[in-house]
This record gives structure tokens, sequence and C-alpha cells, in this order.
């Protein structure tokens, strides 16, 4: 009876972490570790608005990407005349409103390009996590899964050219956010249950970034924080301490909105300008023994704003340009160039061997993710988007300016299957 006990223990323990591991598919920008890539097998090449599980107009703008947990999908908006910021959380097999929290925003200047929900959340079992920015107000806040608010930190002042954007992160009981602002600038690590500094660190001020970090871990090392800016380069970070462990800051000499990158032992980031002189950077990692140190560049029609996706031993920049470079991530040798065409914002996300990215006039543009340069489809969301998609549960979720949309899981699975009978 005892071994049968611990049989059925056991069985619960493997269940919890599979439902654990799948919920959190997609729960910060770019998914797992800021990585981009889904292994989902339900999401179609080729759709039409017909193939859409729902779509759900949100009562504002925005920018943000959604992210996940389980069934419950959270993504915000933004009504700049009405001074209303939005928190909404959606059931991701019907689309239906499970809640809506409102919050007061003063509008502030920005980017025409931008909106005031451009910051992607944070999600964990219990909690979402979201940034809503104002001039005399930078507050990270934390709901609860119903939408009640469990605790709000007011950052200070903001200030920056084309407006907010950082998107926080979750590692551990911790959540961390990037604050390198054209004012005050610092890291800051705060407790998820209560919303108290564990951590602050105190950056230079130069230009704002929009980098969010990801965590990387060397062989035979302890994980570091990845942080991307101008003021500082590429830098690592103690994720309990805040300490700087190394920084090569000659990386950039322009802003930083993309984020890190990890491919091999090898990080990647780009800066860019609206006046060109964009450049994807690789730096190797330092240590206690050594400094970091430049890899090697990309220059020509590289991205400044979309975030590259690593795949193997192939690393795919997607510039605003709507060119596709194939870049060696070891050597940093480009294998093809080629245009996809259109003018991109958002970031490529690879899903089993696909990598999917959304113009700014809301087309998907669908590449192999392969040594070949090869266009598989082309599909309409019909509206602005500047957002990266999220894939979770076997679907893909996308926020236009002004609505949320699913497609893919069982109903394109389904389908497929008719088309080839």
């Amino acid at each position: 009876m005892k071994t049968f006990c611990h049989f059925l223990v056991a069985i619960a323990f493997w269940l919890a972490l599979v439902l654990n591991s799948t919920a959190q598919e997609w729960t910060r920008f770019r998914g797992p570790n800021g990585t981009g890539i889904s292994a989902a097998k339900t999401i179609p090449t080729t759709w039409s608005e017909a193939d859409f599980n729902w779509k759900v107009a949100l009562p504002g703008d925005g920018h943000s990407s959604p992210v996940l947990w389980g069934e419950k999908v959270f993504v915000t908006s933004c009504a700049e005349k009405r001074g209303t910021f939005f928190v909404h959380c959606l059931n991701a097999n019907d689309g239906k409103m499970t809640w809506q929290k409102e919050f007061p925003i003063a509008p502030f200047q920005h980017n025409d390009l931008n909106t005031l929900a451009s910051s992607t959340p944070a999600a964990d079992a219990e909690r979402v996590y979201t940034c809503r920015t104002e001039t005399a107000h930078h507050t990270l806040m934390a709901l609860d899964h119903r939408g009640e608010k469990i605790w709000e930190r007011d950052l200070g002042t903001f200030s920056a050219q084309h407006g907010a954007g950082m998107s926080p992160i979750i590692y551990e009981d911790k959540v961390i956010l990037g604050n390198e602002q054209d004012g005050e600038s610092f890291l800051i690590a705060v407790d998820a249950r209560t919303g108290e500094t564990r951590w602050k660190t105190v950056r230079k001020t130069k230009v704002a970034a929009y980098s969010t970090p990801c965590v990387f871990q060397p062989v035979g090392g302890k994980p570091a924080l990845i942080f991307n800016s101008q003021a500082h380069g590429i830098s690592a970070l103690a994720p309990d301490t805040g300490k700087v462990i190394w920084e090569f800051p000659q990386a950039f000499d322009k802003r930083s909105v993309s984020s890190p990158v990890i491919a091999g032992n090898l990080l990647i980031g780009s800066c860019g300008s609206g006046g060109g002189g964009n450049y994807v950077v690789a730096v190797r990692p330092g240590d206690a023994s050594k400094q970091p140190e430049r890899a090697w560049e990309v220059r020509r029609s590289a991205p400044y704003v979309p975030t590259s996706v690593c795949v193997g031993d192939w690393l795919y920049l997607w510039s605003e340009a709507g060119i596709v470079s194939l870049v060696h991530a070891a050597t940093g040798e480009v294998k093809w160039q080629e245009r996809v065409g259109g003018n991109f914002y958002s970031s490529p996300v690879c899903v089993d061997g696909r990598l999917f990215c959304v113009s700014t006039s809301g087309e998907v543009d669908v590449l192999a993710a392969s040594e070949k340069f090869e266009v598989l489809a082309r599909n309409q969301v019909g509206e602005v988007t500047h957002s990266t998609p999220a894939v979770a549960g076997g679907r893909m979720y996308i926020h236009t300016k002004q609505h949320l949309l699913s497609v893919g899981g069982k109903k394109s699975e389904e389908k497929s299957k008719q088309l080839s009978l």
C-alpha cells in the first residue's frame, strides 16, 4: 500500500511539472527567455480571416505583445484621449474578456509610431506585471489573475524622446525591469509578491533603451542577467544582487531597442537610429578572469528595432525595411540577404521550422527557417501591427493596434487533415 501511495505522489508531482511547464510557454516578451522560439505543431503556414479562432476589439491602441499563463491571455491597451490605460485578461479558448481593469494615465509626447501601451507584461502562476508610464510617474504594478491590484511601485519620473516601452521579466521570485532613460536611470529587481526593492543598480544616463533582458547561463558558471543599452553596451549582472559581473560598453554607438539574443556562447545585440547606421554585434562574454570581447559585426541591412532569432547554428536578422539576412552565428558570415518587402517593427518568431513576422501594414510573412531563402506564405491580419506574436497552447496570438486575435490549434489541425483526405 505504501508503494502504491508513493506511486500516486510521484504521478501527481509529474503531472504538476507537466502542467506548469505548459503554462509557462509564453510569459514574457518573445517567450521562453526571450528566444522567440516555439515547437508548436498546430500553427498553420497559410491562413485567412476565416481561420481565426477569434478576433476581439480592444478599447484602446497598443503595441504590447500578449503573454499567457494557461488559458489566460494578458495584454494592454490605452485610450489616450480618455486618459485611460487598460489591462485585459481574455480566455484563450474563445477570446471572451474575463476581466478588464482601467487606470488613469496622463498622456505625454511620444513618437507617432509608439503608443502608451507598448510595454509587454510578464506573468507567473499568481500575478501579471506591467508598466504604466507617464512623465511624472513610471509605474510598475502587479495584478492577480482575478484582476485585483496587489501592489504598485512608483519608480519616479520618466523622460524619453520616443516615449516608453520597457518590458519586465520574472526571474525566480523577482520582477526585473530595465529603466535606462533620458532622465535618472537604473535597473531594478522587486519582490514579485510584495513589490519591495530587492536591489537597484544605478546606470549612466544617455538615451532611453527599450531592450528586454534575458538570462545567460555560461558553461560551468553562474546565471547572469543580460542588458543592452547605448550607455553600457552589453552587460551582465548577478540576478540576486544586481552587481555588474562584466560589461562591454563599446558595443553600441547608437540607441539599443532590440533585445539580447543568446547564440551558443555569444551574446547578440543591435543598435541604430531613424537616420540609419544600424548594426548587429556579437560579444564573447567575460568572467572573473577575462574581459568580454567583440566577436563580429554585421552592418549591411542590419535591423534596429526587430530582435533577431537564433535557430541552431544560424541567426536570422529581419530589418525594418523587410530585408532578411541569414548569418552564421559563430562567425558572423552572411550567407544570404533577401528582400521580403514591407516595413517591420515586430520581431520574428520561429515556430516549428518557420519564421513568422508581422509587417506594419498587418501582413504576416512566413519564411522557411532553413539555409535556403524561401517565402512560404503571406497572410493578412488587416490592421497596423508593431507587436511581436505570442505562441502558447498550440495557438498564435497577435495584438494589432486595436485588436487581439488567435489562430491555430485544433481547429487548424482538423482543417489540415480534411484537406489532406
